[in-house]
């Protein structure tokens, strides 16, 4: 029995947490979307598979050396690091601490973690190298620009409008999270706040790189909500358009714009 036991206890399902496992099945639903019904797999299928790696129970592919330590709960080292950042032993005041320490200090305590022993997850490695340095924010950038064609914006410039309107929706998703606080619901800090309003823009790079400057701790909340919506828009835009249109209008057939040659597409890239 008692072989039974350590056993179960060695298994990772013994270990699942209620978030994780919130973050599973959301993944797995990515997955299904990207998969079965063909709802952007470019971005829906690694967003999917990178939640699926990082809520592994036990596996800590997504923590940092630190983060580590501070799961194995083990007393002698929880000491050293309060200890340095001069605070209570217990993991929920050594967070705290962090939070406020500087990125330096964050960075001793991290590399105190791996002295100790302690190596971070794959993930959180790539997060590091690719995301935390804003390298690939960067490469997304220039990779979707190289890939959309501006002739339409540049045969109709009136559409520019339509690009405007995405600020509106960034302070209006800026607002309604500081809301949020006014009625207890959810606490965001102003950094917070605007890094969660970006997502109202539209604009899946940048809302990854201000989270990881404003707020990494929603990083990847704000990555999964931002992608999520925006592969879904085949599905979010009929009701929308039926509600707001006639079948009159709907009916308008739209003429075919202007040619614009390689030369204007080079003027105004």
């Amino acid at each position: 029995m008692e072989s039974l036991n350590a056993l179960l206890q060695g298994m990772g399902l013994m270990h699942l947490g209620t978030g994780q496992a919130i973050m599973l099945l959301v993944s797995l639903l990515l997955l299904w979307l990207a998969i079965a019904k063909k709802f952007e797999p470019l971005l829906l299928l690694p967003i999917g598979f990178g939640g699926l790696l990082s809520n592994i129970p036990e596996a800590g592919m997504a923590l940092t050396a630190l983060e580590s330590l501070l799961a194995h709960h083990d007393a002698g080292q929880l000491a050293v690091i309060a200890a340095k950042l001069n605070c209570a032993p217990d993991v929920h005041a050594i967070k705290e601490a962090l939070a406020l320490a500087l990125p330096s200090v964050q960075g001793q305590m991290e590399n105190l973690a791996v002295d100790m022993g302690y190596t971070p997850g794959v993930l959180a490695l790539f997060y590091k190298v690719a995301i935390g340095s804003g390298v690939a924010p960067l490469v997304i950038f220039m990779g979707v620009g190289a890939m959309t064609d501006f002739g339409p914006l540049l045969a109709n410039p009136r559409t520019l409008l339509l690009g405007a309107a995405a600020q509106f929706g960034i302070f209006a998703t800026v607002l309604g999270a500081l809301t949020l606080n006014y009625f207890g619901l959810i606490s965001f800090t102003l950094p917070q706040a605007a890094a969660i309003g970006i997502i109202g823009g539209a604009d899946g790079p940048t809302a990854i790189y201000l989270s990881g400057k404003l707020a990494p701790e929603l990083l990847g909340a704000i990555a999964v909500a931002a992608y999520s919506y925006m592969a879904l828009v085949p599905l979010i835009q009929p009701p929308i358009m039926r509600a707001l249109t006639s079948e009159k209008e709907r009916k308008i057939r739209m003429v075919q714009l202007r040619t614009v040659s390689k030369r204007e597409k080079i003027l105004f890239p």
